[in-house]
């Protein structure tokens, strides 16, 4: 139990760690969701927008408008009596209908008509007056460079208080044209960015230019619109009206998206044709904005890919007035991984006792910490994320069930050995173990026979089990005139299973390889595939497959997680042969590939199954890869070969009892005799 605790905690500290560094990215797609099942009601709201949208362009002409048709508009809206006019855009450049521009456009002009033209009051000046006599708030953006001094802009609110601790500030500003920026009412930055996954799900409310603080867009009209002298900002919220309006460090508002109503959107075109209800912007603050194709501010938020940044601002605004914000308060952090823990600590506790009423108990919590989530944002708009004390709970519960799998696994085997020796023991009373070792050693082909299976190569191979009977097979298999299989395999585990599997391992493989199939990974699918139909007991076998054409000395591999073959070059030089292969047999469909090579007269490969190479001594050292190849340096036949590979073993373990079956083949090619000089 204590092991599967300790599993448990493992998995714990995982959870944990990919919480800390991966909880922002994980808790937004969720807390999207949220917004899109329950968004926030706009009915009722006291903004309404305005957009130059694509009929107004092609009722006016395309953007930017010359300033009579924007004073005209202004005009048509602040006679409508609004409380306060924003304009979610900039003027930054001269009017381009200009008196004097005209007049430099027709030189046939007489020059008293020339003079005439140059006497009218540019529309810049007229639509300054405009704007002095409604209550307008223009907009500003802070920039990095470029634009002009902040110093000489006039900040209309006051701000007090304790700003946010890390409260941008833009060196430079983007202002509208004297004429305008003098006259308005208020002021507001337009300045906002996306979260890093291009979502809008944060407005700016405060911000600094220059190093003093102005209020954005959404603000300044909400300001107006209470008739307040003051904003004053307290640290991690700003007040307005008696209104405490929680922001991050940064400034800005968590805004909870809704669809804003129809009937508070207008075109513009309509506004100029007066086609729209008397009192549609009576007493409301009325929000202008760009809609037209090439000209709008596109944005993403939780509830849409593609909205205008418009209606986000007055979203905003609307949110500053009714209370439509969310908030992630300072301690929902804490709490959350406080949650964590005390769901892992209970799946500690409950999880290794293997009672189900117990495991109702994180079963319960968790179920508990998922509905005080979505309950905390739907009825408060409080931002609690649930996910981090479900991953830690659930961190936990994988490495719990993890540990309980792991040592029932192991107690299995403990049984299994402890059946196997009894069985073991009975068999060797009565002689039985070493009639099948017979048995299945008189399965494999006599190394006599080997010796002279073809003059045009040289082979040899032995096995030697780890116990009476073990579990690795080899086999030498005549394919036609020309052509040869050989194999080696190694089937898990030791003892009467892995014998038995091993029987029919090798039974299949030779079968198989005589059928006839057009290559060699055709028949290893087909043996992968009847290997799995027979194994009740999910075990499972290495495998080597090799076909040699004696006539060229062109041969296929195929390895099914088994050990790499040793390549001896005729210049006695001698390296392992990687094979890309794949897993062993009986686990899993694949489709495993043909590893051409070609061996040279005086070649030879070497198989080997892991009682070689992880053949141990009584320190616990591994045999190793380097004592093979020093084990078959300077040998010239087959015979040599395999050994002095198993005297190399036998002398290496020094006493110890083998870890494991033994097996070792090779392969020399000699070519054909009546060839040779």
């Amino acid at each position: 139990m204590t092991r599967i605790r300790l599993a448990g905690l493992l998995a714990l500290v995982a959870a944990a760690l990919l919480s800390a560094f991966a909880g922002e990215a994980m808790r937004r797609p969720m807390f999207d969701l949220w917004q899109r099942l329950a968004p926030r009601d706009l009915s009722g709201t006291p903004v309404h927008v305005v957009l130059v949208d694509s009929d107004s362009i092609a009722a006016v002409g395309p953007w930017p408008w010359p300033r009579y048709h924007m004073a005209r508009l202004t005009e048509e809206i602040a006679a409508r009596g609004p409380k306060a006019i924003g304009f979610d855009m900039l003027f930054p450049e001269p009017d381009r209908v200009r008196p004097d521009i005209f007049a430099a456009l027709y030189p046939e002009l007489s020059p008293a008509a020339a003079a005439e033209v140059h006497g009218l009051p540019p529309m810049d000046r007229l639509y300054g007056q405009v704007v002095g006599k409604a209550p307008v708030v223009l907009g500003r953006a802070g920039v990095g460079s470029g634009g002009s001094d902040p110093a000489q802009l006039f900040v209309d609110a006051t701000i007090k208080g304790t700003l946010p601790p890390r409260l941008p500030d833009e060196p430079r500003a983007v202002a509208n044209i004297p004429e305008l920026e003098g006259a308005a009412l208020g002021h507001g930055l337009l300045n906002g960015q996306p979260d890093s996954d291009g979502r809008v799900r944060r407005v700016p409310l405060l911000m600094k230019l220059g190093g003093r603080p102005m209020p954005s867009l959404s603000l300044e009209l909400a300001r107006l619109a209470r008739d307040q002298e003051a904003v004053t900002a307290e640290g991690r919220a700003v007040a307005l009206a008696g209104r405490h309006i929680p922001v991050d460090a940064e400034g800005r508002m968590r805004l909870r998206f809704g669809r804003f109503p129809a009937a508070e959107i207008s075109s513009a075109a309509d506004v100029l044709r007066r086609k729209f209800p008397a009192d549609a912007f009576a007493g409301k603050i009325v929000l202008l904005g760009l809609a037209a194709e090439g000209t709008a501010d596109i944005v993403a938020t939780p509830l849409e890919a593609e909205g205008f940044g418009t209606l986000v601002q007055a979203q905003a605004v609307d949110a500053i007035l009714r209370g439509g914000w969310l908030d992630r308060p300072v301690w929902a952090a804490p709490a959350e991984w406080g949650a964590g823990l005390l769901l892992a600590v209970a799946v500690l506790l409950c999880g290794p006792a293997r009672r189900r009423t117990l495991m109702l108990v994180p079963l319960g919590l968790a179920v508990v910490i998922a509905a005080v989530g979505w309950f905390a944002f739907d009825l408060g708009s409080l931002l609690l994320d649930p996910l981090r004390p479900l991953l830690l709970g659930g961190g936990a519960a994988v490495g719990v069930a993890g540990g309980m799998f792991v040592e029932a696994r192991r107690e299995r085997e403990r049984l299994r050995e402890t059946l196997v020796r009894e069985r073991i023991a009975a068999a060797a009373t009565e002689g039985e173990l070493q009639a099948a070792r017979s048995i299945q050693l008189g399965m494999l082909p006599p190394r006599e026979e080997l010796a002279g299976f073809d003059p045009r190569i040289d082979i040899d191979a032995l096995l030697e089990p780890a116990k009476s009977i073990g579990g690795d097979l080899y086999d030498v298999i005549r394919l036609d005139a020309d052509r040869i299989a050989f194999l080696v395999g190694d089937v898990t585990g030791k003892g009467v299973p892995a014998a038995l599997f091993m029987a029919l391992s090798k039974a299949l493989a030779k079968s198989v390889v005589l059928r006839g199939v057009p290559s060699l990974a055709d028949a290893a699918a087909i043996l992968n595939e009847e290997l799995m139909r027979d194994n009740s007991e999910a075990m499972n076998v290495t495998m080597l497959v090799g076909i040699l054409d004696l006539s060229s000395g062109e041969l296929v591999l195929m390895s099914a997680g088994h050990e790499d073959p040793l390549h001896i070059r005729g210049d006695g030089a001698i390296a392992i042969h990687k094979l890309d292969g794949g897993p062993p047999f009986c686990i899993v469909d694949f489709p495993y590939p043909d590893e051409p090579m070609r061996l040279a007269p005086g070649e030879a490969l070497v198989l080997i199954s892991d009682g070689v190479s992880e053949a141990q001594n009584g320190d616990g050292a591994l045999f190793g890869h380097d004592r093979l190849l020093a084990a078959l340096r300077g040998r010239t036949n087959a015979s040599a070969m395999v050994e002095a590979m198993r005297d190399a073993v036998r002398a290496f373990e020094d006493g110890t009892d083998p870890t494991d079956d033994l097996t070792v083949m090779a392969v020399r090619y000699l070519g054909d005799p009546s060839e040779t000089i």
